[in-house]
């Protein structure tokens, strides 16, 4: 089996860097029933590609092979399609040959691997359930796809075609270390057949390597049922896992349809496809961290930092000396750490990072000091009469240069169709406000603490009942 790797990044040759591997030398690597070659087809200044060619040896396959004796036909533990289509053994080949770019480090490059990359991919073959179910699986990531069919035989077109895809991936700006992780986990998922056993390590390292991605995927249960065998033990915990950490209330409404001159557009027509839409969670992350961009400051506070979203965003900020997380959660801190990948991080990078566990509603000496302090959906998960502790705490106390609170707008709840009136967009959501509300919570905030504050819309907004949620930015007097 064949996967090919190519970019127009200019210098092309940076490609040798992320992956840890020259091109001017082949590089194999023991995998089980077979090695892993990698070499470069093509390497200069304009386009590069990395070749990984896995050479399996039925042989060895078998010796290695557990079941039931007599399993099969006589003939089929030796011819299979074991050697030559996409598998579980290409995931194990991506993390051996390519592990340290998969973990996103370059220790000649330190800057290299956040780089969003213009970046083909090619597999030969994959087998799937479907030639639509590659562009289901990696389409919501933003690729462009296209699937080549195999014919079962050439000389017999009236068989029909085989189950086998060659599989054409395309993205104009992601990090290697990203496709490298969404190979890594969709391939064994379209082929469906793992040469290892399926067990909790497994649960772990789907959780590990999807965390940023497959919450949001519509097919995230398509994946998780297939990755790990249907194994409920292990599928149901994982499935919960993915769906806690979401935090997102709702999905959004759906767009509204194109218009017919859109779709008779030659223009549009030749347009390439749009990116996924950012999910609402997403757009305040985002937000935020611009906000804090602009603003520049040297010491952040993520304030209920949950499993470091924006902690990721803050870390890409290199003005940003220091960065420090609370959470109530130790599990959600534990998961930060794990999806940040801190015990990998180079040291400088390490030391710009710390994990704390904590409440918001009692004094932290730990939290002074600070020239930034965001709060991202975390008023709304406190009862009322908690938070003036939280104000104090955090306005009195912690007195951050700059305080950045978001929650959700009560009004644009109408838009939701399945959300009954006076419920709340989430089961954890101790109560919503509405714009008036909150400008009144936040002007008040900002009186009683000698704050200015500005409020700002966040996602798209609605006539009448403006954006789905709400920031304000409070900002010190100097005088204070």
């Amino acid at each position: 089996m064949l996967l090919t790797i190519s970019t127009t990044h200019q210098p092309a040759t940076d490609l040798g860097y992320l992956l840890h591997k020259n091109p001017a030398r082949l590089q194999s690597v023991e995998i089980t029933g077979g090695q892993a070659h990698v070499f470069y087809p093509e390497a200069s200044t304009e386009r590069c590609t990395a070749a990984l060619l896995l050479d399996l040896d039925p042989i060895g396959l078998v010796r290695g092979r557990g079941g039931a004796p007599g399993e099969g036909f006589s003939l089929q533990e030796y011819v299979n399609d074991r050697p030559y289509v996409a598998s579980s053994f290409l995931s194990v080949a991506l993390s051996k040959a390519f592990g340290t770019a998969m973990n996103g480090t370059c220790k000649d490059r330190p800057a290299l691997p956040a780089e969003a990359l213009p970046l083909a991919v090619t597999v030969a073959v994959v087998s799937a359930p479907g030639p639509d179910w590659p562009r289901r699986l990696f389409e919501p990531l933003g690729y462009q796809v296209k699937v080549a069919t195999s014919p079962l035989d050439p000389t017999q077109p009236t068989w029909g075609d085989s189950g086998y895809y060659t599989l054409h991936l395309r993205h104009e700006g992601l990090r290697l270390q990203d496709v490298l992780t969404h190979l890594y986990v969709l391939l064994p998922v379209l082929d469906n057949d793992k040469h290892y056993y399926v067990d909790q390590n497994e649960a772990e390292k789907l959780l590990h390597r999807g965390g940023d991605w497959l919450p949001r995927h519509p097919e995230r249960s398509f994946i998780t049922r297939r990755y790990l065998r249907y194994k409920a033990l292990y599928v149901n915990p994982a499935l919960a896992r993915l769906l806690e950490s979401t935090e997102e209330e709702l999905p959004e409404p759906a767009a509204p349809e194109t218009d017919e001159a859109s779709i008779s557009s030659p223009i549009a027509a030749a347009s390439p496809a749009p990116e996924p839409k950012l999910s609402l969670h997403d757009q305040r992350l985002q937000q935020v961290a611009q906000e804090i961009y602009e603003l520049g400051p040297k010491r952040v506070l993520d304030l209920g930092c949950g499993e470091g979203k924006l902690l990721r965003l803050l870390l890409r900020q290199h003005k940003i000396e220091y960065i420090l997380g609370i959470d109530v959660s130790h599990q959600a801190l534990a998961r930060a750490a794990q999806r940040l990948h801190l015990a990998e991080m180079p040291p400088r990078q390490r030391a710009r990072l710390d994990l704390i566990q904590g409440s918001l509603l009692y004094k932290d000496e730990r939290l002074a000091g600070f020239d930034a302090a965001a709060l991202v959906e975390v008023i709304e998960h406190l009862d009322p009469s908690r938070l003036a502790a939280l104000e104090a705490v955090v306005f009195c106390q912690a007195r951050p240069a700059h305080v950045f609170v978001t929650t959700p707008n009560a009004e644009y709840n109408q838009v939701y169709e399945t959300l009954s009136a006076g419920n709340f967009r989430h089961a954890d959501h101790r109560f919503e406000w509405t714009r008036a509300e909150f400008a009144a919570w936040a002007s008040g905030v900002a009186e009683r603490h000698g704050y200015a504050v500005r409020l700002v819309s966040m996602g798209e907004e609605v006539e009448g009942l403006g954006a789905p949620s709400q920031l304000a930015v409070f900002a010190r007097n100097v005088a204070n």
